[in-house]
């Protein structure tokens, strides 16, 4: 079984039971976020936790153990994404990374955002006008360092 049949099972499982990401989540005291894009094959979760989702799920022992495998990260099939949604977030990269750079390394200097020492939450915002999507992204800044 591979990790991409296994996310297609999860998926699918998910939709079977009438399961939210929010409940996965509880099963492994984990944030909505993390499980999401570990279910979807892009963490790698504990033996505890793999067990936890295999029962909640009724998944067969391949993918338990399939999940507590480092997954390639990152996977995305095309290089510029093509559903609606995340073409969005290419296209705000495309039109405003210059600027989240520039002002990133203005306040901390030359260095990245941590995608690893990182956490995210995605909620809703109510809005007279339609509401909207409140995304908060947080990574730990690592300078480059001199040698």
């Amino acid at each position: 079984m591979t990790r991409e049949e296994v996310t297609a099972l999860i998926v699918g499982k998910k939709i079977e039971k009438k399961l939210k990401w929010s409940a996965l989540a509880e099963a492994i005291g984990l944030s909505k976020e993390w499980t999401t894009a570990a279910l979807l094959g892009q963490m790698t979760l504990s033996a505890d936790q793999a067990e936890k989702l295999g029962a909640a799920l009724d998944l067969p022992a391949e993918a338990v153990t399939q999940l507590q495998t480092v997954p390639y990260k990152g996977s995305l099939p095309t290089a510029v994404p093509t559903d609606p949604l995340i073409y969005r977030f290419y296209e705000l990269i495309s039109v405003y990374g210059t600027t989240i750079k520039e002002l990133i390394h203005e306040e901390f200097g030359d260095g990245i955002m941590s995608a690893i020492d990182f956490s995210m939450d995605i909620s809703r915002e109510p809005d007279p006008k339609g509401d909207r999507v409140h995304i908060v992204l947080s990574g730990k800044f690592l300078p480059y360092k001199t040698y």
